[in-house]
């Protein structure tokens, strides 16, 4: 088609096959079949990745990985040490580390121009009809819940901001059912408390309207001071100043007036064949992919134990550097969905966040 000219797709299984013949263990047969360190991308639901995650590393791949990694710290510490201890990497698809407004808001906090974090609040609802889609079998109470789901990017942008580190967690849910009958949280509040007090009140949920002009809502708001002033970030990363009301078709949700978001991920004409993909959820996607072609090029023509060390050093390097989210610089984001998932399960309890050795999660 335009947006991939020239490139070509190998289905599995092949797309005319009975789609309701499953294949629970074909992706462990790919995965075997590819040549060593090339790059999988794990795309599945949250309770599935650390079986993947094993297979793919158990298959010499790097890997892509979409957020969270794994639904618990204890996990995300065995694949950061399984994957170095061969020399593969590990990025996680935390795209909004890729937004410009995050990145700017990075550097200034850092710098010291904001002040400190105080209070904030952060918000991602996702769209009704997602409750129509293959949510329904898999966005289940016992899996999963909005906090885990989308709540953790605006925990891990926090963290990717500031560096502090969270401590305390809180998270209430408000059950509903999905068309087939299936019981999940459709809406969550959480509370997240950072190492230095400061507070992030987090809602997610599936229900923003269908007929809406945003395809969903989301945003956050950082209240911070440096004793002497107020400092504010404030991002509205749901309207990014482009309306569009079509006269024929509609948006993703069905209504004819939408606001656009040109930022996120598109695929737009450009000077050569076919479409261009833009945005900074192509460049997240983009970075990791090309951390790991980098990895391998620059190691190839080395001997065996020279490239598994010089690959090591280069993912060490990645790690340090904070941008591409891995789980050696990002598996806090682990403990808060532990202990999230902790807190929801128990109605609501607060649990607890201590960084000993190793790390530990408990109610109070």
């Amino acid at each position: 088609g335009r947006a991939f000219s020239g490139q070509s797709f190998s289905a599995q299984p092949a797309l005319d096959t009975d789609p309701d013949k499953i294949h629970p263990d074909l992706f462990r047969d790919v995965l075997r079949a590819m040549p060593p360190r090339h790059l999988a991308v794990v795309a599945v639901p949250d309770q599935f990745h650390y079986d993947v995650l094993k297979e793919a590393i158990a298959a010499n791949q790097h890997i892509l990985c979409v957020k969270p990694l794994v639904l618990r710290h204890e996990q995300a510490v065995e694949i950061e040490h399984a994957a170095l201890d061969r020399g593969l990497f590990v990025g996680v698809e935390y795209h909004k580390r890729f937004d410009r407004r995050a990145l700017l808001a990075r550097a200034d906090y850092r710098a010291g121009r904001f002040g400190e974090f105080r209070v904030g609040e952060a918000k991602m609802i996702e769209p009704w009809f997602y409750r129509f889609s293959n949510f329904q079998n898999w966005f289940t109470k016992e899996n999963t819940d909005p906090f885990t789901y989308v709540g953790c990017h605006y925990v891990d942008q926090v963290y990717f901001m500031t560096g502090l580190r969270p401590v305390e967690v809180s998270v209430i849910g408000i059950e509903g059912s999905f068309p087939n009958g299936n019981p999940g949280w459709m809406w969550t509040s959480g509370r997240v408390v950072f190492e230095n007090g400061a507070i992030l009140q987090v809602i997610d949920g599936l229900g923003y309207p269908d007929l809406g002009a945003g395809s969903n809502d989301q945003g956050i708001t950082m209240y911070c001071d440096n004793g002497e002033k107020g400092g504010m970030i404030k991002h509205n990363d749901q309207f990014r100043t482009v309306s569009h009301c079509y006269a024929e078709g509609e948006g993703p949700g069905g209504s004819a007036f939408n606001y656009i978001n040109p930022d996120y991920f598109k695929m737009v004409p450009w000077e050569n064949a076919g479409l261009k993909p833009v945005g900074y959820g192509y460049e997240s996607v983009e970075a990791i992919a090309r951390t790991a072609h980098r990895i391998e090029s620059e190691s190839a023509g080395l001997s065996e134990d020279e490239a598994l060390e010089h690959r090591r050093g280069m993912i060490r390097k990645v790690d340090a550097q904070g941008i591409i989210a891995t789980p050696a610089n990002s598996s806090v984001n682990e403990l808060v969905m532990e202990a999230g998932r902790q807190s929801i399960m128990n109605d609501g309890r607060t649990a607890r966040i201590t960084y000993d050795d190793p790390p530990q999660v408990a109610l109070i």
